[in-house]
């Protein structure tokens, strides 16, 4: 069992910055390799990024490559999310996932292959 607390949600201007916090309980955190989803008021629940076990590996949806950078801490069971150049469409109630079934230097932008979520925190962006 894990559980996943995000943190860093806030108001902010389009073009400015925020770091998401996700802090899992458990000693096994390198296990996981970890995720990054969004959903915005009627929408779906999109992709936004994801972490292989090693932090070697990343992957990113296309509409936040080059603005933000996902890193992780396995000694401090922690996973972040650099959010740069923030756009009024990035609005959204962001998640942090676990993903248990993941070999070390792969990950997975399906939601399914999750297996633990946190509450998720809230980014505004403003124009």
């Amino acid at each position: 069992q894990v559980q996943l607390v995000e943190s860093g949600g806030g108001l902010v201007q389009a073009g400015g910055s925020l770091r998401l916090s996700c802090a899992a309980s458990g000693r096994t955190f390198s296990s996981y390799a970890m995720g990054w989803f969004r959903q915005a008021p009627g929408k779906e629940r999109e992709f936004v990024g994801a972490i292989s076990r090693s932090g070697a590996n990343r992957n990113y949806t296309d509409s936040v490559k080059g603005r933000f950078t996902m890193s992780r801490d396995n000694a401090k069971n922690t996973v972040y999310l650099q959010m740069n150049s923030l756009k009024p469409e990035d609005t959204a109630v962001y998640y942090c996932a676990a993903d248990g079934g993941r070999a070390w230097a792969t990950v997975s932008p399906d939601p399914r292959d999750y297996d633990y979520w946190g509450q998720g925190t809230q980014v505004t962006v403003s124009s």
